[in-house]
């Protein structure tokens, strides 16, 4: 990725999603289950768009799964922007794991919920996706955001799967590393681009959950 970041030093604000429904807390949910937010996941966005108020944001984009538009809905009525919608963002399909509750996945599949990231780096998910279509998909649309907006400000609104492929492409990481921070419902991530820096990539701000009023 770094090889794509001459000239083009900007900030990446990672939005995810609010809490959704309650009967889909702790659900392998995915890109094939189109939930909506829980009313806490409403205020989550709420308090997304109170925080961002006064932060320069030069773009919109999103994933176009429903908990996502959302969440975002605050923030584009307050600014009066539209987002970009990019189906490269939507969440992860979990394959045969989507609809089952986290401990049902020990019990079906022998496996720990808590190894999905590992799981999907190395062997996958039955009939899900891989860990190559994954990281190509989300690439083509960090590529794509990366391009659009030299010295700018962009909101990127999608999901925890796809925020953790973002920092893991930019950081040159492998995917399942990226197990070792979470990344919360209504939270936000900031990144810095910055290429004339050793360090070309910099996170200023991780999993960060504005305050709710």
């Amino acid at each position: 990725m770094k090889s794509h970041l001459r000239n083009h030093p900007l900030q990446l604000y990672l939005i995810r999603h609010g809490e959704v429904e309650e009967k889909y807390h702790k659900v392998f949910g995915g890109s094939r289950i189109d939930m909506g937010l829980s009313p806490l996941g409403l205020k989550q966005g709420e308090a997304v768009a109170q925080w961002l108020k006064d932060t320069k944001i030069d773009a919109l984009y999103a994933s176009p799964m429903l908990r996502v538009q959302q969440t975002l809905a605050p923030l584009a009525k307050q600014r009066g922007m539209q987002p970009t919608l990019l189906p490269g963002l939507r969440e992860i399909d979990f394959g045969d794991w989507t609809g089952h509750r986290w401990d049902e996945v020990q019990t079906h599949f022998g496996a720990s919920a808590f190894d999905w990231l590992e799981i999907i780096q190395s062997n996958g998910i039955a009939n899900g996706e891989t860990i190559d279509s994954l990281l190509t998909r989300v690439r083509d649309c960090l590529l794509q955001i990366i391009q659009a907006h030299p010295h700018q400000h962009v909101a990127v609104f999608c999901h925890g799967g796809i925020i953790r492929a973002i920092i893991a492409l930019l950081l040159e990481m492998p995917l399942m590393h990226m197990a070792h921070f979470n990344i919360e419902y209504g939270s936000i991530s900031m990144v810095e681009l910055l290429p004339e820096r050793k360090h070309a990539v910099e996170i200023e701000l991780l999993n960060f959950q504005p305050p709710i009023k």
